[in-house]
C-alpha cells in the first residue's frame, strides 16, 4: 500500500543511476517497499500493447484502485494522465513521508504541506487495513516510547504482549506484524475499531484518536461506526492525493522502463 500511495509522479521507482539518487533508499522506503516486479510486469506488458501510452504514474495510481477494489474496498473515478518524473528526491521522500513514530501534529504538518486536511490524513491512513510493518517501526512502543525505557501506556495489554513476542528488546528488527490484526488481507474499517481498542499497531496509527485532537478523534469513531462514510472520504482523498502536483502535457515524460529515465 505505501508503493502504490506514493505514485504522483512514479519518481520513487527510479533506481539509482549516474544521475539518480533512488528514494528506495530513504528511511521509510528502505527495506520497506514491495512490488516493483509487479509494476516491471505490468509496464512490459503495456508498452508491448501500445507502446509510450500509459505511464508508470498511472499504473501505480490504477493498481491502486485495483487492489482496494479486489480486497473489498472502494472503487472511484480515477484521473489518468499523468506523466513520470525524470528525477528523484531522496530528501524529499526523508522529509516528506511521515515516520511511524509521528505524533499527531506532526501528521496534520505533513499532510497540510500537501494540501491534504484532517479528512485525508486520518481516511488514507485507513489505508493500514492492509498489509504489514516491521518490528524496527513499532519496537520504540514496545519498550522506551518516551525516552525512559517504558512502553506507550496508549497499547492494550494483551496486544502488547503478542507484539512483545513477535518484536523483543535486542533483535528480530525485520519481523512482521499485521497493521490489522484483525482483517490484514481485507480493506474495510476494522484498522480504525483498533483505534479505538488501543490495537494501533504503529504511533502514527493509535495518535490519530489518542492525540487529543478533537477533529482525529471523531473521524476514527464516525469510521469504525460508518464503513460506508470511511470508503467514501478514502476514495475522495486518493483522488486529492493523486492530484498532488501532477506532471502533465509536456511535463516528465512517459518511461519505456519504470526504474530508468528515457
Amino acid at each position: 500500500m505505501l508503493l502504490i500511495l506514493q505514485g504522483c509522479d512514479a519518481s520513487v521507482l527510479l533506481d539509482d543511476s549516474a544521475n539518480i539518487v533512488s528514494e528506495k533508499n530513504s528511511g521509510p522506503n528502505k527495506n520497506s517497499l514491495r512490488g516493483f516486479d509487479v509494476v516491471d510486469e505490468i509496464k512490459a506488458k503495456l508498452e508491448e500493447a501500445c507502446p509510450q501510452t500509459v505511464s508508470c504514474a498511472d499504473i501505480l495510481a490504477l493498481a491502486a484502485r485495483g487492489s482496494t477494489v479486489l480486497s473489498g474496498g472502494p472503487n472511484w473515478e480515477l484521473p489518468l494522465g499523468r506523466r513520470d518524473s525524470k528525477t528523484a528526491s531522496l530528501s524529499g521522500s526523508n522529509n516528506n513521508i511521515p515516520a511511524p513514530n509521528s505524533t499527531i501534529q506532526n501528521l496534520i504538518s505533513l499532510f497540510k504541506r500537501q494540501g491534504l486536511n484532517d479528512i485525508d490524513l486520518v481516511a488514507l491512513s485507513g489505508g493500514h487495513t492492509i498489509g504489514v510493518a516491521r518490528c524496527v517501526t513499532f519496537k520504540q512502543r514496545l519498550y522506551n516510547q518516551n525516552g525512559n525505557n517504558q512502553p506507550d501506556h496508549t497499547i492494550e495489554k494483551n496486544y502488547f504482549l503478542d507484539l512483545k513476542s513477535v518484536c523483543p528488546k535486542s533483535g528480530g528488527d525485520s519481523n512482521i506484524s499485521p497493521l490489522d490484526l484483525a482483517s490484514p488481507a481485507k480493506f474495510d474499517n476494522t484498522y480504525f475499531k483498533l483505534l479505538l481498542w488501543g490495537k494501533g499497531l504503529l504511533t502514527s496509527d493509535e495518535v490519530l484518536y489518542t492525540g487529543e485532537v478533537g477533529k482525529t478523534i471523531q473521524l476514527v469513531k464516525r469510521y469504525a461506526e460508518d464503513e460506508g462514510r470511511f470508503f467514501e472520504h478514502f476514495a475522495k482523498s486518493m483522488v486529492n492525493m493523486g492530484n498532488i502536483s501532477p506532471l502533465t502535457g509536456f511535463n516528465g515524460e512517459v518511461r519505456k522502463n519504470c526504474r530508468l529515465v528515457n
